[in-house]
């Protein structure tokens, strides 16, 4: 093996693309191509065929582990960013190996020595990747929401009920149900701890029943035929077992009902500081009626943390928003290849929203033409019959596909970006004219949360700040076009894939 050996790696995201033969092949013919363009021989093929959602991939792990084991390859092909990884774990194993990686359809080769403008654009679009994933699993989301809204709980019937999955309905359980309405009845009688109560059920039913188990139920609204989902309330259209009157007396015995107390006054920084000596909250106070000093609440005894003023501590936190910089041309550069990204996403959506259309219209025709066939008694009412709810079937599962891609191309993420960027170029400009509230909002947008001691700060910052300071402290902003930052790949449907 020599220092001009390479590996590639292909994968489609989903049995229906692999059993169509979607794009492998052309991934595999376009990376052989770049590898003997660039003088590369070929030694392994990792092809994958399964989604990047979440990490442990079988030929992603095995591609790592043969990078672990012959240093003398470290050069890997893929097409573009969104078949290597969607997670960020993913990126952090490959970033470790030190290999260099070339991803030929964005004409981009990323390594330890290419510039931070180079490794930050790959940060962005490991994120745009993973957004649509989780564009994806929006639009999953708004279809429960959906059936929520129509009184049919989306997820897995509770105890005492089951899915019946034919009609899409809930209903009741016949031998569980009873358990259920038991277990209410024992409880409302006061005489009963969780405990000695999944025993008497034990002892009564033969089942057994958890105290987590039993304080979901206790706590659960579907039994008085109500769900919660999305944060929501909705009326179910599934049968209640026991009275809201029950349930009421159940929730008073399980819930005691203390009201928090607030205090009259409200400090800007509290609680978005802890301690860096033993991870209690930091806390505000006044002294002498008018100066604020912030301190560690102490909760794990005392500690040597100082009290701040509450100007220093302000003052403090403004260096942590001048490491999340980023120059106007920069900024602009990168909001520019965003866009040319947008492009090439919304394109390869189009393309397979097409490709499942057509599925859909081929499966109408079949639909129509056996139609004609049966009123013409070609064929029988029970082959029709049967045919019929398959093709029905099919076709309401391309109806769902198509109008989940129809809502994956969102321009709102470049918008996002864009201001994301924006406020990284001004934040601190902009705090430094802020009184501590509003300092403070600005702050919570950035940060999730920050520790302290003595002398330093340590953000956690949120995404994408995160990867702003990482690329930022680097201090490799050149304020120019970088060498390696060409032009974006050919246009979707200029090479296969």
């Amino acid at each position: 093996m020599t220092s001009h050996s390479a590996v590639i790696y292909s994968r489609v995201s989903s049995r229906e693309q692999r059993e169509e033969g979607f794009s492998i092949e052309a991934q595999v013919k376009l990376l052989r191509a770049a590898a003997s363009k660039q003088g590369l021989e070929i030694v392994r093929e990792f092809i994958e065929v399964e989604s990047a959602k979440s990490a442990g991939r079988k030929q992603f792990a095995e591609m790592v582990t043969f990078f672990r084991r012959n240093r003398s390859c470290r050069t890997l092909l893929v097409e573009k960013t969104d078949r290597l990884y969607r997670n960020q774990r993913d990126a952090l194993t490959l970033e470790d190996l030190d290999i260099v990686i070339h991803f030929v359809k964005e004409n981009e080769t990323l390594s330890k020595d290419a510039k931070s403008q180079v490794k930050f654009m790959h940060d962005i679009r490991v994120a745009m990747s993973r957004n649509y994933s989780e564009n994806l699993r929006e639009e999953v989301k708004k279809g429960m929401a959906e059936k929520a809204s129509q009184g049919t709980y989306p997820g897995r019937a509770p105890f005492g009920y089951r899915n019946d999955v034919g009609a899409r309905t809930i209903g009741i359980h016949p031998e569980k149900a009873p358990i259920a309405i038991r277990v209410f009845e024992l409880y409302v009688s006061a005489r009963y701890s969780l405990l000695t109560l999944s025993k008497k059920v034990r002892q009564e039913t033969g089942v057994s029943i958890s105290k987590t188990n039993l304080h979901k139920m206790l706590n659960n609204p579907f039994y008085i035929g109500q769900f919660e989902w999305g944060g929501g309330t909705y009326q179910g259209t599934h049968p209640p077992l026991i009275s809201k009157e029950m349930y009421a007396q159940a929730h008073a015995v399980l819930h005691g009902y203390n009201k928090p107390k607030y205090g009259k006054h409200e400090f800007a920084f509290r609680g978005l500081l802890t301690c860096a000596h033993d991870e209690c909250l930091i806390t505000g106070e006044i002294k002498k009626g008018k100066y604020v000093y912030y301190h560690c609440t102490h909760g794990r005894g005392h500690c040597e943390l100082p009290w701040f003023r509450e100007e220093e501590i302000a003052e403090k936190l403004g260096h942590v928003l001048q490491d999340v910089y980023v120059p106007r041309d920069v900024a602009d550069h990168i909001a520019h290849a965003l866009e040319r990204e947008h492009v090439h996403v919304g394109a390869r959506v189009a393309q397979e929203r097409a490709r499942v259309q057509r599925a859909l219209d081929v499966i109408r025709k079949r639909m129509d033409a056996a139609y004609i066939d049966r009123l013409d008694g070609k064929i029988s009412d029970d082959f029709w019959g049967r045919r019929q709810a398959e093709w029905e079937s099919e076709e309401s599962r391309l109806k769902e596909q198509i109008a989940t891609k129809s809502g994956v191309q969102n321009r709102d993420s470049v918008f996002d970006a864009r201001r994301i960027l924006e406020l990284a170029h001004t934040a601190h400009s902009m705090y430094i004219k802020q009184n501590p509230a509003e300092k403070a909002k600005l702050l919570r947008s950035v940060l999730s949360n920050c520790a302290i001691d003595a002398v330093s700060l340590y953000p956690a910052y949120r995404k994408p700040f995160d990867l702003i300071a990482k690329r930022a402290k680097n201090h490799e902003w050149s304020g120019r076009e970088d060498s390696n930052l060409r032009p974006p790949g050919p246009e979707p449907g200029a090479l296969p894939g």
